[in-house]
């Protein structure tokens, strides 16, 4: 079984341009990465894996990506708040602690397993 954020390119590749009076930040890097996750194929890599998993019996699961990083793993409280930095996952009901990757990871295996389950 393989499960994944069910990502949209497009959102991941928008302008930080923002407008004439209000000009984005960091608007070189932002154009750097777009062009690098454009230059992935990562929708090309998603029907390739779809393939070979369906060719060798297995499953591939896209998990809407909403709140699986602000999810605490101890008692599934959800809060924008618990997510403070890229990096760091601190709840504010539990303090339970970990990087935000991990539990977000974490997360997206659990859903996974309960909609294969169903």
């Amino acid at each position: 079984m393989i499960v994944f954020e069910d990502l949209k390119v497009r959102n991941l590749s928008k302008s930080a341009k923002g407008t004439a009076d209000n000009h984005g930040k960091n608007v070189k890097a932002k154009s750097g990465l777009n062009k690098s996750i454009l230059d992935q194929g990562w929708g090309m890599f998603r029907q390739m894996l779809e393939y070979k998993q369906r060719w060798s019996g297995g499953d591939v699961l896209a998990i809407n990506p909403r709140n699986t990083s602000r999810i605490c793993l101890s008692f599934s409280h959800v809060s924008k708040d618990n997510r403070t930095t890229q990096a760091k996952f601190e709840c504010v009901s539990c303090r339970y602690s970990a990087n935000a990757d991990y539990v977000g990871a974490c997360n997206i295996l659990s859903v996974g397993h309960t909609q294969l389950a169903c």
